[in-house]
């Protein structure tokens, strides 16, 4: 038997692969489809089945490439309606794999089709769990996410979910493998441990969702309790799952067009794309084409992405480092962002040597900016409601980058302001998008908050995070 989890850190999201007796199962896969076919052929194994715990908002699975391309089957619980061919299974129904079970606890909550896949060993053993976003491990599934599909409140689909976890999960045995679809920095969740594998025994003892005492009023408002609202990508990225996409071949052809510096701006003015420059922040800084967008690789690529251009469909022009085209146009595919019609060949470098206008971020010390809060400057902390509540400077003001947009009116028109985040990464996209709004008269704080208090500028400890919303 063996059991591999596949990590991918910019998503938070773990798929899996399964291989007993020459026969291999896929859980969750991500769309990019060669890595397991690759793992298949290297076992000597056939993909027998590829096994879909819901239908994803965060990410487009890659389950309806890879049955393509092997002839498996697609295998959901029950309440699940595909477009598409699919084996919907009733609950308690088993799968064999080589000589280990795969059973089908359908565990709504999340969403009504949510299924935990359950792993017995070939002694008839259970093994390990493939919970999805049902069970987390230091949390569970957000439920507000399915409310108009279920016609459901998120309050009745949170009890749901409770109901779930205690009549499918918590009776299992504690030294079960717990596998679940994310970990920490996924959005499906709001406090998920760090760890991307561990037992049921310690999640019974460490997550607070599965307290033995806890009524399923409380329940409920624990896991509603101060629930942000989900990224705009996500109900698009459900219909992708739900009803079909395109192979992701045809988007990376697509995508990986390389135009010259005239090419490219034809491009721009013609479609209305979103130049996206994915470049590390210190180099968009210091040039970049006027307007573009700052998300860099280097950083929770994927998902900012889905967070602020506000549709999948939004052409996108590439300036990207030389030989990460085509990764960018994958992440990209990963939200569901398939409208990348081109990339500037040769880089900024071209587009300098073409004599074309290029723009720059102004950036200071946190040293400097120490002097400059004698003067009570504005500083804007683009950092998590949650960061902020916990240690901010003293007098900055909260606006987060996932709600920017809602805040452009609070930035100064003519006065100088200065912008951090935690390390200068969200500082620069936020940087970013207000200058391609025409805010122009901002400073981004170099090293963000950890450069700020090591420069031993003053900071307020605590502030309520309901004060913050009066």
């Amino acid at each position: 038997m063996k059991v591999e989890q596949i990590y991918t850190g910019c998503l938070a999201q773990g798929a899996y692969y399964i291989e007993s007796e020459g026969e291999a199962a896929i859980i969750d896969p991500l769309r990019e489809v060669k890595p397991y076919l690759a793992k298949a052929e290297g076992d000597g194994a056939k993909i027998k089945y590829i096994f879909e715990t819901h239908f994803h908002a965060d990410f487009v699975s890659g389950h309806i490439t890879l049955s393509k391309e092997t002839g498996a089957p697609i295998v959901y619980g029950p309440n699940a309606e595909p477009s598409y061919e699919a084996i919907i299974a009733e609950d308690g129904q088993e799968f064999k794999l080589g000589n280990l079970t795969i059973k089908v606890l359908h565990t709504p909550g999340h969403t009504m089709e949510s299924t935990t896949y359950l792993l017995k060993d070939k002694t008839g053993k259970d093994y390990a769990i493939f919970s999805g976003d049902t069970l987390f491990l230091g949390d569970v599934g957000r439920p507000d996410l399915a409310q108009k599909a279920a016609d459901m409140t998120q309050e009745e689909l949170a009890g749901t979910l409770f109901d779930s976890l205690r009549t499918k999960i918590m009776p299992l045995a504690d030294d079960i493998i717990v596998y679940p679809a994310h970990g920490a920095g996924s959005a499906c969740g709001k406090n998920m441990m760090k760890e991307t594998v561990d037992t049921l025994g310690n999640q019974k003892r460490m997550n607070y969702a599965l307290r033995a005492d806890m009524t399923k009023e409380e329940f409920v408002k624990e896991v509603t309790d101060g629930l942000l609202p989900p990224p705009q990508y996500f109900p698009l990225n459900v219909k992708m799952n739900k009803e079909g996409y395109e192979d992701i071949d045809t988007v990376l052809e697509r995508g990986t067009r390389a135009l010259s510096p005239a090419a490219f701006e034809t491009a721009a003015n013609e479609t209305g794309a979103v130049v996206l420059d994915v470049r590390h922040q210190d180099d968009f800084a210091k040039g970049h084409i006027p307007r573009s967008i700052f998300i860099g690789l280097g950083g929770s690529f994927a998902p900012w992405v889905g967070a602020l251009i506000a549709d999948v469909k939004q052409p996108i022009l590439l300036v990207a480092p030389r030989g990460k085209e085509e990764e960018t146009i994958t992440r990209l595919s990963r939200v569901g962002f398939d409208g990348t019609i081109g990339y500037l060949k040769g880089g900024l470098e071209a587009w300098n040597l073409a004599g074309k206008e290029i723009d720059t971020v102004k950036s200071i010390d946190a040293i400097d900016l120490k002097d400059k809060l004698n003067e009570k400057v504005p500083v804007f902390d683009v950092r998590k409601e949650t960061e902020f509540s916990a240690e901010h400077v003293k007098n900055a003001k909260l606006t987060p980058l996932d709600f920017i947009n809602q805040h452009l009116m609070e930035f100064p028109e003519k006065e100088t302001f200065y912008v951090h985040c935690a390390g200068g990464y969200r500082s620069m996209i936020a940087a970013s998008i207000l200058k391609s709004r025409g805010i122009h008269n901002l400073v981004d704080v170099a090293g963000g908050f950890k450069a700020i208090k090591e420069a031993d500028i003053p900071v307020t400890d605590f502030v309520c995070p309901t004060t913050l919303k009066e």
